[in-house]
Order: structure tokens, then sequence, then C-alpha cells
């Protein structure tokens, strides 16, 4: 019997990643606020190589991670790529003075109600995804320690020649 629990425990944890967005799979469409105020969509970017990041204010290694992914956008956001960062805390007002300290250049969309994050099966902070040209899902990244941003860049450049 206690097999059997344990069995279905695993499943049961399991099935919300049943649910998450799978590499080689179209990107979900979605549309959210940006910290200009005006709604932004993943579609407008299509043509072009896009990461999406997830992150809180509250998360250390999004702080660490944040400089170095607003460097990539500006080496590589007039070649035909584009970062997103998209917070998900229900309260942008952390984020926002967060922000302040440690500005970034690439827009920062809200995702207050966690549709996105749950549309995108967001476990974690932070949460990388990135896109290819077509809109298909090519590489999903889970966390962040230093050096992972070289898997980022070579993604980037791979898709970009693409």
């Amino acid at each position: 019997m206690k097999l059997r629990i344990a069995g279905l425990s695993a499943l049961c944890i399991a099935l919300p990643l049943l649910a998450a967005v799978d590499t080689n799979s179209p990107a979900p469409d979605f549309t959210l606020q940006a910290q200009s105020g005006k709604p932004v969509e993943l579609t407008q970017f299509k043509g072009q190589v896009v990461m999406l990041n997830f992150w809180a204010s509250w998360c250390g290694p999004c702080r660490q991670e944040m400089p170095l992914l607003d460097s990539i956008y500006k080496k590589y956001s007039k070649l035909g790529f584009t970062m997103i960062g998209v917070n998900v805390e229900p309260d942008s007002k952390a984020a926002n003075d967060w922000l302040k300290q440690t500005p970034v250049t690439f827009p920062i969309l809200y995702d207050t109600d966690s549709k996105v994050s749950k549309l995108y099966g967001v476990s974690g902070m932070p949460s990388t995804v990135i896109v290819d040209r077509k809109g298909t899902v090519r590489m999903i990244h889970r966390g962040y320690k230093p050096g992972d941003e070289e898997e980022y860049l070579s993604s980037i450049r791979t898709l970009m020649r693409e």
C-alpha cells in the first residue's frame, strides 16, 4: 500500500510538469502590461530570437543574472534578438523599486496573476525560455549560476544564424 501511495504522489507531482511548455513546441502567445504601461504581445516579436526571463525581485540569482542579461540584450538587440523580463510578483512595486537601483534596457512585463508563468510551467526563479524566429521554444533553463549566460549566448548565436 505504501508503494502505491508513493507512486500516486510522484504522479501528482509530475502532472503539473506535463502541462509545461516543451522544447520544439510553439511558444504560447500572451499579452502582458509592460513597465511603460503599454500592453506587449509575444507575437509582435515573431521573426526575432526572443529570450523570456521569468524573475522576481526577492530572488538572489535573478538579481545576480539581470545585469548580465542586459549586456546580452545590448549586444544583440540590433541583430534580431530581444529579451523580455517577466516579473512574476503579485505586486510590481518591489520589482519597480529594485529596477530603480539596477535599471535594465530590455522590456519588463508584469505577470501579476501568474497566468503566463503557469502557461510556461514556471516553477522556480529564475526561469528562462528562448524562442526561435518562427515562434518555437528551443531552450528551457531553470535557475541560474555563474556561467549559465554562456549557455544562453550559445543558443542565441545558433538561433540567430538559422
